[in-house]
């Protein structure tokens, strides 16, 4: 397996283990958790945390590690370590500090450390006003919290999730969320109380700038750790009386500079961000292909030692989502939600006939609780596509979904008169499966 040793590093600096004992049950039970420190330190401010998925993938299921670039499936988000998840967790349980990304958190979606409730969910109003109030009280010792930006929240998913069936009734004892429910508080929606399983939607403050100008049309960038996505969320229910749409709120504070790219263009096809420590190919693919087509044609870039390297990957899904300028949007600027001052992204037509950007593949798979592999994560820099009666925009540019790896997926999915499918997402989410490529490396 393929390790990048600088990426091990965290932002401790002493070389030794402190074991932490902190109270990570709603039962009262006690969880030891490892902060290791390293004398190497993260020089980074916008350090991206690894995704934490160990496990391989071909275009269906679980496989065997590989570890050859001349395999198949070769160069999936398993191959490469990123910072690893390293948190610590204060002596009053209040707050966790993140020690790659150099924020605080507070340890759940409430004050009161109890399992998080529906009745914890705030409108984005409510969520404005809940911030005075916890600075207000001193929350964990602190008075500096503010609302985290989708970048800020997304540091925290983990793709050692499963997305749950939204067809079936979910066995609860399967289910794994998308963040470190042995750190933070997390709960599903309750069912009893009229919400979706997958109803754990974290509220951003960033508003999607392609939403219309009423307030029905506006989306929310939310991230939900029950599913394992990002999406532009309604700031109104859809349904029925058109109240407030609510989301858990988890209030960060520390690093203002984490989710602010730095890109140095370097003349030579390629972008380096030191903010992350990453570097980018300027072009992408150029044409769409299959999430096993991408991972085969990123290993014939470097056996051809495109511009220059022979280490390109194809980036997790972290990375690429480190990518997104939530300041674009098409229907906004007519821009993709990426910097185009430094990257070129090629222009499509999408399932509505416009002129619009690709999606880009990403090598971290979206595994299902039924243990199937078929999904593979992607950002939309364009729109993001759904079927409700037409097609329009239906969580925005700068999302982060899923789609199916292969073409033999066709034959699960809708396919509309003009020949483009949708699957069985409640917003009839869009499946195009040739999705497009940008290529990443570690900063020498």
């Amino acid at each position: 397996m393929t390790k990048s040793f600088k990426k091990t590093a965290v932002l401790l600096a002493a070389a030794s283990i402190v074991i932490l004992t902190a109270c990570t049950s709603n039962e009262g039970k006690h969880k030891t958790v490892k902060a290791i420190k390293m004398n190497k330190t993260n020089s980074y401010s916008y350090a991206i945390v690894d995704t934490n998925q160990t496990k391989f993938f071909n275009n269906t299921q679980e496989i065997e590690p590989v570890s050859s670039s001349d395999e198949d499936f070769y160069g999936q988000d398993a191959n490469f370590d990123g910072f690893q998840p390293n948190y610590t967790v204060s002596s009053d349980g209040k707050v966790v500090f993140d020690n790659v990304s150099g924020l605080t958190w507070m340890r759940g979606p409430n004050t009161d450390l109890d399992t998080p409730e529906k009745e914890d969910k705030m409108s984005f109003d409510e969520a404005k006003n809940y911030v005075k109030k916890v600075n207000a009280m001193n929350y964990g010792g602190y008075s500096d919290w503010r609302l985290p930006s989708a970048k800020e929240l997304y540091s925290l998913i983990q793709f050692t999730g499963t997305d749950p069936d939204p067809t079936a009734d979910a066995d609860m004892s399967l289910l794994k969320p998308f963040i470190d429910d042995s750190v933070f508080n997390f709960a599903y929606g309750e069912t009893d109380k009229r919400e979706r399983i997958i109803d754990s939607q974290y509220l951003s403050t960033n508003v999607y700038v392609g939403s219309g100008d009423s307030l029905e049309e506006t989306l929310y960038f939310g991230v939900n750790f029950a599913d394992g996505r990002i999406k532009g969320y309604g700031a109104l229910m859809p349904f029925g009386n058109k109240i407030d749409k609510t989301f858990f709120v988890q209030l960060v504070r520390g690093n203002e500079q984490y989710g602010i790219n730095d890109f140095v263009d370097n003349k030579d096809g390629t972008i380096s961000d030191r903010a992350t420590g990453l570097i980018w190919s300027q072009d992408d693919s150029k044409e769409g292909m299959t999430w096993q087509a991408a991972l085969a044609w990123v290993q014939k870039k470097n056996k051809k030692n495109y511009l220059g390297y022979s280490d390109w990957r194809l980036p997790n899904i972290k990375e690429m989502q480190s990518l997104t300028d939530y300041s674009n949007a098409p229907d906004y600027n007519g821009k993709p939600a990426i910097d185009t001052d430094f990257f070129n992204c090629t222009t499509i037509i999408n399932e509505e006939y416009k002129e619009d950007y690709p999606w880009y593949w990403s090598g971290t798979t979206h595994a299902s609780v039924t243990g199937d592999g078929s999904n593979g994560c992607y950002v939309p820099m364009g729109r993001a596509m759904g079927y409700e009666n037409g097609w329009l925009d239906v969580h925005g540019a700068g999302a982060q979904r899923s789609d199916p790896k292969s073409e033999d997926y066709f034959s699960k999915l809708t396919k509309i008169d003009n020949g483009f499918y949708y699957g069985v997402a409640p917003q009839g989410d869009a499946n195009r499966i040739y999705n497009f490529v940008r290529l990443v490396r570690d900063m020498d």
